[in-house]
């Protein structure tokens, strides 16, 4: 069992790895989308659409599928899977955050905006002293629930063999003929989801969710 514990936590510390990898380049990333898809210029706004209806509309472990192998026959370029499990990972990912995001900013009223500029701030001391606070308090509850989500997606990673908690616990699984492995790996997992979820309850409260 000890030996099988110590398999568990390597394969929990690729995980993280493409857990925090993902949350480091799709937050700000998804923030680029949805301003793309917030924007007055077409052609921008037709783009991040249709970048959007993709990432959300195909399952991320065919993007995972896409991003390993589709290099390689397009462009005869290959890279390691941990490489594309991030790719495939920080796009999808994005598209959800995007959404997020853009909901967050268009649910605070435009007179804000106006007031602001007739008491003259400045464009940049508005959005992130007057507005952002807001967005973020709006949006929170949401994006928690993502990042839940997105601890629970690594699992698929195990598609083009990264050798994350859940392909470890197959592989011990298969190797001793039992379903303990499995077990252990969800347990695993909802430490992971629970320490995830007390943060965002953690940052709820700060913001004065609950009274």
């Amino acid at each position: 069992m000890q030996g099988l514990i110590l398999q568990m936590l390597e394969g929990t510390i690729v995980s993280l790895k493409v857990f925090f990898l993902t949350l480091l380049f799709s937050l700000p990333l998804g923030f680029v989308v949805a301003k793309g898809k917030m924007t007055r210029i077409k052609p921008i706004r037709w783009l991040t659409d249709f970048y959007i209806q993709i990432m959300r509309g195909t399952p991320l472990i065919l993007q995972l599928i896409f991003f390993y192998f589709a290099p390689f026959y397009l462009f005869g370029v290959s890279y390691d899977r941990f490489t594309a499990c991030i790719v495939a990972f920080v796009v999808n990912y994005s598209a959800y955050f995007a959404e997020i995001y853009r909901s967050g900013l268009q649910s605070i009223d435009r007179g804000q905006h106006e007031a602001a500029k007739v008491l003259g701030f400045s464009k940049a001391y508005t959005f992130f002293v007057i507005i952002l606070p807001q967005v973020i308090k709006r949006i929170l509850p949401a994006l928690g629930n993502e990042v839940i989500t997105l601890v629970k997606d690594t699992a698929l990673a195990q598609t083009i063999g990264v050798a994350e908690l859940f392909r470890v616990a197959q592989t011990a699984s298969s190797r001793e003929f039992s379903t303990v492995p499995i077990f252990v790996a969800g347990v695993f997992y909802f430490i992971m989801n629970y320490i995830v979820s007390r943060l965002f309850t953690l940052a709820e409260k700060k913001l004065g969710y609950y009274r």
